[in-house]
């Protein structure tokens, strides 16, 4: 198995990170805008992506003092059982994001691909809790030919 880990510093309170990484609304500000669903153990969510496609994944965790974790249950082949999580911790005026998306069986290529699409929506979100604005898709930061 393969991970995918990135770790962002966001200058803001853990509790406005943990709403835009916990909540349907707070995912569609930095994420994508088609985000839909329950936040809450064992609810679902949906993420659409346009004619892409998109994902669903399954609540496992939430937990205000700095976890939020899912498994994917629907999507592309490489993403489903693959969990993605995020630990939070307050250091002084940075909340310390962990990512980490785990569970791959290989790294293929589209594992790189995203590998640098988190990296950009991990920059969204901090763009979105310093500013109050992200760039979700369709918005999004395009990095090839699979966008």
């Amino acid at each position: 198995m393969v991970d995918i880990l990135h770790r962002v510093g966001v200058v803001a309170p853990i509790d406005d990170v943990y709403r835009a990484v916990a909540t349907p609304e707070g995912i569609a500000g930095w994420w994508t805008t088609d985000t839909v669903g329950k936040s809450e153990v064992g609810g679902h969510l949906a993420f659409r992506f346009g004619d892409v496609g998109g994902f669903d994944m399954e609540v496992l965790e939430l937990d205000p003092s700095g976890r939020v974790r899912w498994r994917v249950t629907d999507g592309p082949e490489e993403w489903i059982g693959t969990e993605i999580g995020w630990r939070l911790d307050q250091r002084g005026e940075y909340t310390i994001v962990q990512f980490t998306h785990e569970g791959w069986r290989e790294p293929v290529e589209f594992m790189h691909h995203c590998s640098t699409k988190w990296a950009t929506f991990l920059m969204s979100l901090k763009e979105l809790v310093e500013t109050g604005r992200g760039r979700p898709a369709p918005d999004d930061v395009r990095i090839g030919d699979w966008h």
